[in-house]
């Protein structure tokens, strides 16, 4: 037990790096102005004028491997698969930092861009949304940090708040309205428990217990404790989890079920990736939990498209390069010179990304189609696969 968190620790350190913040698919949660900048209306297109997009990323970072190129790589093949697509597609390096991230997004603009994608983290893409607002160009960020969302700052990491509903709204449809939920001590842990209470609201549940805990034996053990008195009571029908792998979610699913939450009786849920680390699907806790995953077909489709043309598989962040540029190219293709307005960039039907639909709230969030999977037997099945559109169930 002690070693398990000895390990959390450790991972707990590393996310205070620039490596190891890549590895969660969330770029950086930090705490940062809400509400983005102001602005945000979009600049129009004149008839067969070429768009020029800025990508920012941080090529000379050394924390952040090859994720840069994957995502330039994404990027170009997005354009590629466009028929007859108009667009120049220029590089400029952040460096990781929000300082050159801003002046990179003003000189991209004086050179003629009229779309920003990236930066890569939540404090850079703020700082280039604030260089631009006043010249009326939006930044799709690669992002998932909800707090810098707004005017002229899109995001379009994977959210909790997509995970969160999902998972919320079928366990509604289930009969597991009622939750506890069990969530780190951290920005993140908030806004996912934060996710979680929206969305219950909006499906018609209720959150009857939210316990915080830090990464240590005495906290954990504490904040279970008082879980399992909801759940033990008949209060809560359902737990949900938002820590990670790279936090304590192992830990979790192993100490949980150990002190009486029983996965027999309760069901466990999470809004965090628990498929892609096949060595915890031995834990105990796991076994018929709920979470959210991606589409499958899509994903597989994009990672096949990337291999063939580059000859690698294209890092897990890749696909949000694509999906900012498909995007573009699915108005463009329509002829609309308001391709890059944000009522076009917003428009109710989505856009199909690497992954699966999705599409840009208007709050500068977003929102992907997901499905509902399990682990049985220690194999990922799938309950409810990924609506295909938004007039889908699931959504």
């Amino acid at each position: 037990m002690l070693n398990c968190f000895s390990k959390a620790r450790k991972a707990i350190r590393g996310i205070l790096t620039a490596g190891a913040v890549l590895s969660l698919a969330a770029c950086d949660v930090t705490t940062l102005p809400s509400g983005g900048s102001d602005g945000g209306s979009g600049p129009n297109l004149k008839s067969g004028e070429t768009v020029q997009i800025a990508l920012l990323i941080p090529q000379s970072d050394p924390n952040t491997g090859n994720i840069p190129q994957s995502l330039e790589n994404a990027a170009r093949l997005a354009i590629a698969e466009i028929p007859g697509a108009n667009i120049e597609l220029k590089v400029y390096d952040t460096a990781g930092r929000a300082g050159t991230a801003a002046a990179q997004a003003q000189r991209a603009v004086d050179e003629g861009a009229k779309l920003i994608l990236g930066p890569l983290f939540g404090e850079a893409a703020n700082a280039a949304a604030v260089a631009v607002a006043d010249e009326g160009v939006n930044v799709l960020s690669f992002s998932n940090n909800t707090t810098i969302a707004g005017g002229n700052l899109f995001v379009l990491g994977s959210t909790f708040d997509s995970a969160a509903e999902r998972l919320v709204s079928y366990g509604a449809r289930n009969g597991k309205k009622n939750i506890a939920v069990l969530y780190q001590n951290n920005i993140a842990g908030q806004l996912g428990r934060n996710a979680i209470q929206g969305a219950a609201t909006r499906n018609g549940g209720q959150v009857v217990a939210a316990e915080g805990y830090d990464l240590n034996t005495e906290s954990l053990t504490a904040a279970i404790g008082r879980v399992k008195s909801a759940t033990s009571g008949g209060n809560a029908d359902s737990l949900y989890l938002t820590d990670s792998w790279d936090g304590g979610l192992s830990v979790v699913l192993q100490l949980a079920p150990e002190q009486g939450v029983s996965p027999a009786s309760t069901q466990y849920a999470g809004i965090t990736r628990w498929d892609v680390r096949s060595d915890g699907f031995k834990l105990p806790g796991i076994e018929g939990a709920w979470f959210a995953i991606p589409d499958n077909a899509s994903t597989a489709a994009f990672e096949q498209r990337y291999a063939a043309r580059y000859g690698a598989q294209p890092h897990a962040l890749a696909g949000l390069a694509f999906d900012g540029v498909a995007a573009v190219g699915a108005l463009l293709k329509k002829g609309r010179n308001d391709a890059l307005t944000r009522s076009a960039l917003t428009q109710g039907a989505g856009f199909q990304g690497a992954s699966g639909v999705f599409r840009l709230l208007n709050n500068g969030t977003n929102q992907r189609a997901m499905g509902v999977a399990t682990v049985r037997n220690q194999q990922v099945v799938i309950l409810d696969p990924a609506p295909r559109s938004f007039g889908g169930a699931g959504f």
